[in-house]
């Protein structure tokens, strides 16, 4: 190798002589060879000096075509600078020449270099294709028959581009090779020997290409050659019989079997239809269908064991081939008896609706029960389901009635839907069933009933007449004009308190009618006239709920309504016991009090107070009531006037004057006090009184204190002033200890009585109406509380108060009338208690703490 490249030198060397000669330098160089190959001493065959060419700037001059060779800058050398591939650079020229310039400076020169690219065998022959498919036809190709094939290229030029070709070995092909004008070798394909599709459907063969390089290379392409199907085979069958067995229950579109047939060729010659014929008997054509494309045999219509036992008939598989051919089997099916009729269930008569109050025994309905198949196919019982007030009867042979066995009631079951089964004695055994709607009619046997036996109601007193208090709902579940409901208002009343009265008077027995009104559809409670607390706490009625029934039906419920207090009195003072010296002057500071709105105003008081007397010293005591209850009758009293400072004050809760300090004289001799009364309702309301206190000796504040004492017992229960700075209010304090003392007894004995009337047995205890009556409280202020079943108790001076009562909400009021004999009258009674579910209740109501003098 390394004397053939040292040839090829002293060639190149030769040649550059010879071109220097001759005013050209000429160089060859193979292709690819590596970058970086010295191709010649460029700069010594320009006759430049060792270290000229670099000085000089010896170098190439681009001419449009990338040259891949460039001038070594040290050595002048033309070098290899890239890859060279003359087919890139000439493709099928020959000689491949590059035409370079070089420059150098110093004096400027040109020279013309020219460059051979000398070909080697870089390029293997190639084809067009990797593969060449060809379709033969079988049986009608004969034999010598040529199929032209596209020879390969090779890029190379002279003998690497001389190409050879060869064929892979093949008993039904040859290879022919046939010279072209213009030299070229064209290869053909030669069929040595007929095709058989069957038997090899596709040949494959290698066609191969090689150059006269050296080494020689070599390229391929795949021959696929596809042989064409002839319709050559006709279908066969893989069975000649086919015997099947199938139940007279298959159902419409059972698969019987799928023939298969099978044909050697291919394509439409392959392809094939299913057909029947030769049916036996000929009813079977009405039965049997075969898919013509897949071979599924189906049954069109239901088999019937007792008409046709076995059918025949025969397949036909055609291709579609030119001509066509076919083949044959049979197929033989054997139906087989089993138990295929269900019994059959029919009414023949149906009595619906069903009263709820049918007698059992009662037929509803008549049905007839029947089955098709005979033996013990044919055997039929029959049942009810599900589990309901029906049962089944049996008639005669195949007939039942459907009749009532238990009660009904519309109102837990409003309809049934029943369902009558049959089930034959085969194996397996069918059953059938039918289904039967009986709607059950409504008779009234349900009353209206509440949906609470007491209804409690809540109202404000002074309510505008037609207010609605409360809404009441009776259930019937009973349906049309049986569960349409009416209200009215049965029975009940109050025993009215006469405003008038200054005691506990009756004012008489009212009906509840005279108060309320329910309306009749919607069962809403009207009120019908304002409702007055102080006139009536409790009212207790019926309300009753009636269908539209034939008969109709009722139903009651108690109805406690409950008057809640509202703050419509002002506090009253009662008149002054005596007469009334200067009450000219004192009118008109009433009238004044009046304008500025402090209420209602009274006569002036009259009081006496020793020069001298000692702060503290009780002169006087205001006493007012107020018909309310509770905090609305809860009273305080403030000294209106005089404004400024003055020598007398107001106890806020007991109402009493005393003296702010020390009375002397620089007091003046008479005071007049204007006095307001309030309650603690919402809003206020208020009272005012003028007290006119005189200042007098010591001796006589104390006739005067004398004079008053013997009117005043006759006049305690009357609200006034009271005098006194010695003996008068010794006598006031008296009064206050048996009131406190009267009080506490009256509350353990209340607490007492509660207890008793809590675990005592109730049958024993009665139970009666009474009047609404006032029970007073203690000095420190009036109080009132009432409900139902109220009792009088006094226990100080005054009017009285119901701070202590016992009320039963679940018991009916009796009629009035006179009180039974074996009762003791109720004004002599302290406390009333109920029986059965009603209870005893205990109020005592206490305002908050308030000092009080004793």
């Amino acid at each position: 190798m390394g004397e053939r490249w040292c040839a090829a030198v002293r060639v190149l060397v030769l040649q550059a002589a010879w071109a220097l000669a001759g005013g050209q330098v000429r160089y060859s160089v193979p292709e690819e060879a590596k970058a970086g190959t010295v191709v010649g001493r460029l700069a010594q065959d320009l006759g430049l000096e060792a270290g000229e060419a670099e000085a000089r700037r010896l170098r190439l001059v681009a001419q449009g075509r990338r040259a891949s060779v460039e001038v070594s800058g040290a050595s002048g050398a033309l070098v290899v600078s890239s890859r060279l591939d003359r087919e890139e650079l000439c493709a099928k020229s020959a000689p491949c020449a590059l035409r370079l310039e070089v420059l150098v400076e110093r004096p400027l020169r040109v020279f013309h270099v020219e460059l051979e690219v000398t070909d080697i065998n870089d390029n293997a022959p190639i084809f067009p294709a990797a593969r060449k498919n060809f379709s033969i036809a079988e049986l009608t190709t004969l034999p010598g028959s040529r199929f032209p094939l596209e020879g390969a290229s090779d890029a190379d030029i002279g003998v690497n581009a001389q190409l050879s070709y060869t064929l892979s070995p093949s008993e039904h092909f040859s290879l022919d090779l046939q010279k072209s004008n213009d030299g070229n070798i064209e290869p053909e394909l030669i069929l040595t020997k007929s095709l058989d599709r069957e038997t090899i459907p596709v040949h494959r063969l290698v066609l191969s290409a090689s150059d006269g390089g050296r080494p020689s290379l070599t390229g391929t392409m795949e021959l696929v050659i596809s042989v064409l199907d002839t319709n050559d085979n006709a279908p066969q069958f893989n069975q000649s019989v086919y015997k099947v067995q199938l139940p007279e229950s298959a159902a419409v579109g059972t698969l019987v079997t799928r023939v298969n047939a099978t044909d050697a060729d291919e394509g439409i010659n392959s392809e094939m239809t299913y057909a029947v014929t030769n049916f036996n008997p000929p009813s079977g054509r009405d039965v049997i269908s075969v898919n013509p494309n897949t071979g599924e045999i189906h049954i069109t219509s239901a088999l019937d064991f007792e008409e046709v036992s076995v059918l025949n008939f025969r397949i036909e598989a055609r291709d579609r081939g030119t001509p066509p051919l076919s083949g044959h089997c049979k197929v033989v099916l054997e139906v087989v008896d089993v138990n295929d009729n269900a019994p059959e269930v029919r009414v023949t008569s149906l009595s619906v609706p069903v009263s709820e109050d049918a007698s059992v025994g009662t037929v509803v309905a008549l049905l007839s029960v029947s089955d098709r198949d005979s033996g013990a196919n044919g055997r039929v019982r029959c049942w009810v389901w599900p589990a309901s007030p029906f049962g089944l009867e049996a008639t005669f042979a195949g007939s039942y009635s459907l009749v009532l066995r238990e009660a009904l009631d519309r109102e837990r079951v409003s309809e049934y839907e029943v369902e009558v089964r049959a089930e034959d004695g085969g194996a397996p055994a069918l059953r059938a069933s039918r289904g039967l709607r009986v709607p059950v009619s409504d008779v009234n046997d349900n009353a209206p009933a509440f949906s609470q036996a007491v209804y409690t109601v809540l109202a404000r007193e002074n309510n505008a007449a037609g207010a609605e208090l409360a809404r009441l709902w009776a259930r019937d579940p009973d349906e049309a004009g049986n569960g349409r409901v009416s209200y009215s208002v049965w029975e009940g009343g109050a025993a009215a308190v006469s405003s008038s009265s200054s005691g506990a008077g009756a004012g008489g027995w009212r009906p509840a009618s005279s108060y309320v009104s329910v309306d009749a559809e919607s069962g809403r409670v009207w009120a019908l006239q304002p409702l007055d607390y102080e006139e009536l706490q409790v009212l207790q009625f019926e309300v009753r709920a009636v269908d539209a029934g034939e008969p109709p039906l009722c139903g009651n419920a108690t109805v406690q309504l409950f008057v809640l207090d509202e703050n419509d009195n002002a506090p009253a003072l009662l008149p002054a016991a005596g007469s009334a010296p200067e009450a000219g002057g004192a009118a008109g500071e009433a009238a004044a009090a009046a304008a500025a709105g402090l209420g209602s105003v009274s006569d002036t008081l009259w009081a006496w107070a020793a020069w001298g007397a000692p702060a503290g010293q009780v002169v006087a005591k205001i006493r007012a009531v107020d018909a309310d209850s509770g905090y609305n009758a809860w009273l305080r009293y403030e000294l209106w006037e005089p404004r400024a400072k003055g020598p007398f004050r107001v106890g806020l809760y007991s109402g009493e004057v005393s003296t702010a300090r020390a009375l002397d004289e620089a007091d003046g001799p008479r005071h007049r006090l204007l006095i307001v009364v309030r309650d603690h309702g919402e809003p206020a309301r208020s009272a005012t009184a003028t007290l006119s206190v005189s200042l007098v000796e010591a001796a006589e504040a104390a006739l005067a204190a004398g004079s008053s004492s013997s009117s005043s017992s006759s006049s305690r229960a009357a609200l006034g002033a009271e005098m006194g700075p010695g003996a008068a209010s010794a006598a006031t304090n008296v009064w206050l200890v048996v009131a406190i003392c009267a009080v506490s007894s009256l509350f353990l004995l209340a607490v007492v009585l509660y207890g008793a009337s809590r675990w005592a047995p109730r049958a024993a205890v009665l139970s009666g109406p009474g009047p609404t009556t006032l029970v007073c409280a203690s000095e420190v202020g009036s109080w009132s509380y009432s409900q139902r079943h109220s009792r009088s108790l006094c226990v100080a001076d005054g009017a009285a108060k119901s701070d202590l009562m016992v009320f039963s909400p679940n018991f009916p009021p009796p009629p009035p009338g006179p009180a039974p004999k074996d009762t003791q009258p109720e004004s002599s009674a302290l406390l009333d208690t109920v029986s059965g579910p009603s209870f005893a209740h205990l109020s005592l109501f206490s305002p908050p703490s308030v000092p009080s003098a004793v």
